[in-house]
C-alpha cells in the first residue's frame, strides 16, 4: 500500500441519531409546503419532458424530467407526489453531511451542528422546496464527495468504481458532476499524500465507468446538434459580467448563512492545514479550484453549493474540538436563529400577495415565478371559448415559453400546446391549420404568425415574469408550419 498511514481511530466516532432527525424534519417541513403557491415553470416543463422520453434534452439529460413524469403518472396534479422525490434527496443530504462530519472525527455534537447548517442553509431551502436538476444534482455531488473522502480515508482504491457509477448517474441529471470531478482531481493531484490514487487503474476505472454510464446523453446531444453548448453560451453571456461574478463571489456568504460562512471558512483553513486531514483537503483545492473556474468561464452562483456543506461539516468538528458543549448548543441555535431571516425568500410561509413587493421577493425571484398559473390557464380558456365551435374545435395554443406551455397541459381544458422554447421546440410544428391561440410576452413576429389580435392580457397577482403578457389570436403560421416552426423555436435557459 502506498502513501500516508491511515488513523485507524478517525471515522470512527459514535454515529449520532441526530441528523436522521434533522434530515427527516426537513423532508417534512418541504412536504408541509409542497401545496403553497403552486409549480415553478420549470417544474412544468419537466413534466411535459419527462412523457417525452428521450435520451436528453436541449437543456438537461433525462433523469430530473423522468422523475418528474413519474411523479404526474402517479399522482397527476399533485404538487405533494411531485415533491416527494426532492424533499426526501435533501433530507437524505443533511444525513451524509453529518456523516461526513463523523468522517473527519466529529462527535455527536459536531455531527448535529453539521445537520443543522445544512438544513437550515439558504440554498439547500430554496432547491428543496421544488424538483429541479440542481436539488436531484446536490443529492449526488453530495454522494460522490462522501463516497470520495471514504476512498481517500481508508486507501481503498477499488471504491473509486462506486464513484464513477453514482458520478454517471449523477451526469444523467445535470453536467456539473464533471467540474466536481475535475476539482477533486486537481485537488488530489495537490495533495502528496494521496497523489497515488490518481496512479491507481481502478481510479480510471471508475472515471471510465461513469463516462460509460453518462454516455447515451453526449451521443444525443451529438445528433442533435449539441443545443446544451448553445444554451451554456446563453449562460456565459449572462453571467460572464462584473454583476456576475459580484453575485457569485457574495453568494458564496449566503448559500448557507453568513454565520455558516463561518464554520465553511474555518473548516477549509483547518483542511489546509491539518496533515491528519490530508484524505479530506482535496474538498477544499476543489472549491478553491472551481470558484476560479467559474468567474473565468461565468457561472451561476449556485454551483458550488454542493461543495459548501462539506465544508462547514469540518468547521463543525473544528468547533467542538475547541469549544465547550455550552457554545455548541449556543452555535446550534444560532444557526437557526439566522436562518429565520430569509425565510420567506426560501419557502412559501407567508401569502403571496405578502410576499410580492418586498424584498425576500427580490431574493429569491423563483418564488413567486410559482403564483398564478391557474389564472394563466383560466384566461387561455377563456379566450378559447369565445371562438366559434367550428374554429375552436381545429385551434391550437402555442406559447413563447415552457412554462405557459407546461400549465396549459398540467391544469388541463386547452386543445394541443405547444412551445418553440427549448424541449417543446422539438414535439412540434402543430398539423392543424386552423386558428392559433399565441401566448407571450410580446406579440408574435411576422415571420412566425400572421393576423395576430390582441384578445386578453395575464393577470397573476404578483409581480412575476407571466403578469401583464398578452394572449393574441392569429390566421394561422406564416407561410406554412414548416416555413415558420424555426422562426418560432429558440433556446433560452
Amino acid at each position: 500500500m502506498t502513501g500516508a498511514p491511515v488513523d485507524a481511530g478517525a471515522g470512527t466516532a459514535p454515529r449520532s441519531r441526530t441528523p436522521y432527525v434533522v434530515g427527516g424534519a426537513l423532508t417534512l417541513l418541504l412536504l408541509s409546503l409542497a401545496t403553497r403557491y403552486g409549480p415553478h415553470r420549470d417544474e412544468l416543463y419537466f413534466i411535459a419532458a419527462g412523457h417525452h422520453p428521450q435520451w436528453g434534452y436541449p437543456d438537461q439529460p433525462a433523469l430530473t424530467p423522468l422523475i418528474a413524469a413519474g411523479a404526474d403518472r402517479v399522482a397527476h396534479g399533485s404538487l405533494v407526489a411531485l415533491r416527494l422525490v426532492p424533499s426526501v434527496l435533501v433530507g437524505l443530504v443533511v444525513v451524509m453531511v453529518a456523516d461526513l462530519a463523523r468522517e473527519l472525527g466529529g462527535g455527536r455534537r459536531a455531527q448535529t451542528l453539521a445537520a443543522l447548517t445544512t438544513a437550515s442553509a439558504a440554498g439547500v431551502l430554496a432547491i428543496g422546496h421544488l424538483l429541479s436538476t440542481a436539488t436531484t444534482d446536490l443529492f449526488f455531488q453530495t454522494l460522490v464527495i462522501r463516497l470520495a473522502v471514504t476512498v481517500l480515508h481508508r486507501d481503498h482504491p477499488r471504491g473509486w468504481l462506486l464513484v464513477g457509477l453514482v458520478a454517471g448517474v449523477g451526469l444523467e441529471n445535470k453536467h456539473l458532476v464533471v467540474f466536481l470531478g475535475l476539482g477533486l482531481a486537481v485537488g488530489i493531484a495537490l495533495t502528496p499524500s494521496m497523489r497515488h490514487h490518481l496512479r491507481s487503474p481502478w481510479c480510471w476505472a471508475g472515471a471510465a465507468l461513469a463516462a460509460l454510464t453518462w454516455l447515451p446523453n453526449p451521443l444525443w446531444q451529438g445528433a442533435h446538434g449539441w443545443p446544451q453548448l448553445t444554451l451554456a453560451g446563453d449562460v456565459r453571456d449572462e453571467y460572464l459580467t462584473v454583476g456576475g461574478t459580484i453575485t457569485l463571489v457574495v453568494f458564496q456568504l449566503l448559500l448557507l448563512s453568513p454565520l455558516a460562512a463561518v464554520l465553511g471558512f474555518r473548516g477549509g483553513l483547518e483542511l489546509l492545514r491539518r496533515t491528519d486531514w490530508a484524505y479530506a483537503r482535496p474538498l477544499v483545492i476543489a472549491y478553491l479550484f472551481l470558484i476560479v473556474f467559474f468567474v473565468v468561464v461565468g457561472g451561476k452562483h449556485y454551483y458550488l453549493l454542493p461543495l459548501l456543506p462539506p465544508l462547514a461539516a469540518a468547521g463543525a468538528v473544528v468547533a467542538e474540538q475547541r469549544t465547550s458543549a455550552r457554545n455548541m448548543t449556543q452555535w446550534n441555535v444560532l444557526v437557526l436563529l439566522v436562518a429565520l431571516i430569509p425565510l420567506p425568500a426560501l419557502l412559501p410561509v407567508l401569502p403571496a400577495k405578502t410576499l410580492d413587493g418586498t424584498p425576500w421577493a427580490a431574493i429569491n425571484d423563483d418564488a413567486l415565478e410559482t403564483v398564478g398559473w391557474p389564472a394563466v390557464a383560466h384566461t387561455v380558456r377563456g379566450v378559447l371559448e369565445t371562438l366559434p365551435p367550428r374554429q375552436r374545435r381545429t385551434a391550437v395554443v402555442v406559447t413563447q415559453n415552457y412554462g405557459e406551455a407546461g400549465a396549459l397541459e398540467w391544469y388541463g381544458g386547452s386543445p394541443p400546446v405547444y412551445s418553440g422554447h427549448n424541449g417543446f421546440g422539438d414535439w412540434g410544428p402543430p398539423a392543424s391549420s386552423g386558428l392559433v391561440v399565441y401566448v407571450g410576452f410580446e406579440r408574435p413576429h411576422a415571420d412566425q404568425l400572421v393576423g395576430c389580435r390582441r384578445a386578453a392580457t395575464l393577470r397573476t397577482g404578483v409581480d412575476n415574469e407571466e403578469d401583464g403578457n398578452g394572449v393574441w389570436v392569429c390566421d394561422g403560421p406564416a407561410g406554412s408550419w414548416a416555413q415558420a416552426w424555426p422562426h418560432i423555436r429558440h433556446y433560452d435557459a
